[in-house]
């Protein structure tokens, strides 16, 4: 379904889109938005952060940027790979600075790293998820993403040969003058949100102290039987995470996930339409979990024609929410049930790393 434009009074987004997702946020915060609810977190939600914490505690809730190990949980993504770089042609690692400057006594490392920026504690940008939509109006849909940014248009990726496969990415032609990429998600990347700054309060909703560690599906009466029990109340503009116990799981594995890793602990059903109504209408501005994918991937529900992945689309792509995976929520979950407490204040900026479509995180609570 789709509805007109509600742009603001003035220059109006209609080069891009001329009908929107129904209910989406799209043109809500201006036509040419890129941050989406983050536009909710502004002084009023970092003083509601400062004013849960009490104890001066400080939790961090990132996995080590090599897990969860192997590739058991996305087949495309690949550790982190550190090595060392050159100087005056020799390797640069318990190195003789003397190579460069003679006689200087100084021995220096420096590295670089190959990273996959969603293999481990992250948050998906905007440019993560888009829908093929009609957004002109005119029967035939369009590859877009949150807001109407445009496929190869605002969002570009590699052409011709360029798409040839893994070869390409050896190609670093260019990469002194920062001109070897080859992909650009522009108004839709990851180095919005870090400009922007990820800080305000949290809510944490412990499905794990209801469902243990076996998968279940959590849709909107799952979800708000624990809200209700424990007492959780979630408002506009709070960030909200997710605690499962999958990445202890991951932990207590060692770096080899079992090749069914996948299916468990608790999921959101992405197919609820309740659920997903629930957050449209609460206002949360971004989610984050423990778990894989935050809900069930592939949505067992899905059918040709539809998303398999229908939160992200909500999230990412109709309401600007961003979506964080693979946090470590056990240490600020058991804390927090201890203390009769569900809210802290996070502060978890992504890398500002510019065409990215996603970024590792390294998020604080404090509490």
């Amino acid at each position: 379904m789709s509805q007109p434009s509600t742009a603001p009074a003035g220059r109006t987004p209609e080069s891009r889109w001329r009908t929107r997702p129904d209910r989406s946020t799209w043109g809500d915060f201006g036509p040419d938005d890129v941050l989406g609810r983050m536009n909710l977190v502004g002084p009023e939600q970092v003083r509601k952060g400062l004013a849960e914490v009490h104890d001066g505690i400080t939790f961090c809730l990132s996995l080590a940027l090599d897990q969860p190990g192997g590739t058991v949980l996305g087949p495309n993504r690949y550790p982190p790979v550190v090595r060392p770089t050159l100087r005056s042609g020799v390797v640069n690692f318990n190195c003789d600075m003397g190579v460069a400057h003679p006689g200087a006594t100084d021995v220096v490392n420096d590295d670089l790293v190959v990273l996959h920026t969603q293999y481990s504690t992250q948050w998906d940008a905007f440019g993560h998820i888009g829908a093929r939509f009609d957004a002109d109006g005119d029967g035939t849909p369009e590859t877009v993403y949150y807001n109407g940014w445009r496929a190869d248009t605002d969002v570009t990726g590699p052409v011709g040969a360029a798409r040839a496969g893994a070869a390409s990415l050896a190609d670093i032609e260019g990469i002194a003058q920062g001109t070897a990429s080859s992909s650009d998600a522009g108004p839709v990347d990851i180095s919005h949100l870090a400009g922007h700054g990820v800080q305000g309060r949290a809510v944490l909703v412990d499905l794990e102290a209801h469902y243990g560690t076996t998968r279940a599906a959590i849709g909107y009466e799952e979800l708000a039987a624990v809200l209700d029990i424990d007492r959780v109340t979630v408002e506009a503009g709070d960030i909200l995470l997710l605690h499962t116990g999958f990445t202890r799981n991951l932990i207590d594995s060692n770096g080899r996930p079992r090749p069914d890793a996948t299916g468990d602990c608790a999921v959101l059903d992405g197919s609820d339409p309740r659920l997903r109504a629930w957050i449209r209408d609460s206002g949360v501005a971004a989610i984050a979990a423990d778990n894989h994918a935050v809900e069930a991937f592939p949505d067992p529900k899905a059918e040709p024609g539809r998303p398999v992945l229908p939160l992200h689309r909500l999230c990412l792509f109709e309401l600007g929410i961003h979506l964080g995976e693979l946090w470590w929520l056990s240490d600020l979950a058991r804390h927090l049930r201890r203390t009769g407490r569900s809210r802290c204040l996070l502060t978890a900026p992504p890398l500002r790393l510019p065409r990215a479509t996603g970024s590792p995180v390294t998020p604080i609570a404090t509490v």
